[in-house]
This record gives C-alpha cells, sequence and structure tokens, in this order.
C-alpha cells in the first residue's frame, strides 16, 4: 500500500472514529431517545449532499462532525472537483509532465489518480485537524456586497477560516493541509517532481486552487438561481405564446 493511502486511512480513521464512539455511549445513556434519534437520523441528508451555502450575514452556527465529514467528501469526490481533476490531468497529459507517466490513457489516469490522492490527504489534514480547534473549512458568502468585495471574500477565505465563536482567525489547519500534503507526498510521487522546489510550487498552486473553489462557492449560486430564473421565463414565454 502506497504511504499515502496509508495516512488518508489512518487520518479518516482518527476523525471518524471518536464521533461514532461519541454517538454510541450517548445513545446508551439515553436508551429512551433512541427512537427519536433513529427517526432524525432517517432526515439526514447523505454524506455525499453539499453542504448548504451559507453567508457571513447568517446566524452562524459551528460546523458538526457529520457536516465535516461531508465537507470532507464532497470537495474530495464531488462532480465539480472530480470535473476539475479531468481538466488538470489532460493539461498535464498534453504536456507529458511528469514524463515518468508517459502520454495516452495511462499517463492521464496515473496523473489523476495522484491528483485525487493529494486532495484527498490535504482534505483529510484539514478536516481532523481543524476539529481539534474548530476550524470550520466552509466558505460564507457575501452575496449582497459589490463584486470586488466579494471578489475579496474569496481571497480572504483563501486564507482564514472560521472558529466556534464565530469570529475568522488563521487557517492554520489549511496551512498545515496543504503545505504538508505536498511535502509529504514526495514520498510516493516520481523521482522529477519528489524535490523541494516542486513540492513549494505545489503548494503555491494549492492556495490558488482553493482560491479558485472560493469563488465557485461564492458565485455558483447566483449562476445558477440566474440560469434557472431565464430557462423558466423562457418556458413560461413558450407556453403563453400559443394563446396569443
Amino acid at each position: 500500500m502506497r504511504p499515502g493511502v496509508t495516512l488518508l486511512c489512518a487520518i479518516l480513521f482518527v476523525t471518524w472514529f471518536p464521533a461514532r464512539a461519541q454517538t454510541s455511549l450517548r445513545q446508551q445513556n439515553e436508551p429512551s431517545a433512541q427512537t427519536e434519534n433513529k427517526e432524525a437520523n432517517q432526515n439526514k441528508p447523505s454524506l455525499l449532499t453539499p453542504l448548504k451555502h451559507s453567508t457571513v450575514d447568517d446566524t452562524y452556527h459551528p460546523i458538526t462532525s457529520r457536516q465535516r465529514m461531508r465537507w470532507f467528501l464532497t470537495n474530495t469526490i464531488g462532480p465539480p472537483h472530480l470535473v476539475g481533476g479531468l481538466f488538470t490531468s489532460a493539461f498535464g497529459t498534453a504536456v507529458d509532465r511528469p514524463k515518468e507517466y508517459g502520454p495516452g490513457w495511462a499517463g492521464f489516469g496515473d496523473r489523476y489518480g495522484m491528483r485525487l490522492t493529494g486532495i484527498s490527504t490535504g482534505n483529510a489534514i484539514e478536516a481532523s485537524a481543524g476539529a481539534l480547534w474548530a476550524e470550520d473549512p466552509r466558505h460564507f458568502r457575501v452575496p449582497d456586497e459589490p463584486f470586488k468585495r466579494r471578489i475579496g471574500n474569496a481571497v480572504k477565505l483563501t486564507f482564514v477560516a472560521r472558529r466556534r465563536d464565530g469570529h475568522f482567525k488563521p487557517a492554520y489547519a489549511r496551512y498545515m493541509a496543504i503545505s504538508g500534503n505536498n511535502f509529504v507526498s514526495n514520498t510516493w510521487r516520481v523521482d522529477s517532481e519528489a524535490n523541494n522546489h516542486d513540492a513549494v510550487i505545489r503548494t503555491a498552486d494549492g492556495f490558488a486552487g482553493r482560491f479558485a473553489s472560493n469563488l465557485f462557492e461564492e458565485f455558483w449560486p447566483d449562476i445558477k438561481n440566474f440560469a434557472f430564473h431565464r430557462s423558466h421565463s423562457q418556458q413560461l414565454h413558450d407556453w403563453a405564446s400559443p394563446l396569443e
């Protein structure tokens, strides 16, 4: 098993096991509430359901253990992130970098797998380490602000995160995740990119990728609402046209 896979499994175990143990202990101590808890669990969204978009002005509720797991899964294997990997891996295949993977579909698959390994390890580190001091990895939108301020909010939340009290502070878990993942992955990367110079470049790319993800979180709800409203209006127009 590759070191990256071993590290990822260990981090996931450390993140998930305490939450499961705490839930089991609470259920043992409160037998009368087990039925209610079962009904509540049935209404919970799937772990693969993206978290609801929140704004800075919303009443802040600290992220729960389940929401933290949902954040990890949707930011690792969610459709936007998997699709993004197709483009970056295709580009790496086109320029044949690193050369050890070679061209063609085999090289594309190796690059895609390596990218997914890095993202999953980084997200696992951020989710698990952040849980120790209640660092919230979610993005908080400012939809009523001017365009430039919204861009600034995406930049800001690349480097800071909310804590349990709702205040924004340096995102230390994210710093550890992005930098640590890219340096630790030198142990299983091919020789041409398993060095500190490339690790620094990958770390910078990691923060740039987080900024791009924040931009998506910031503006995608508006784009989706606009497209839906326009499509709905067109359908109403088409429906009303024969009546005229």
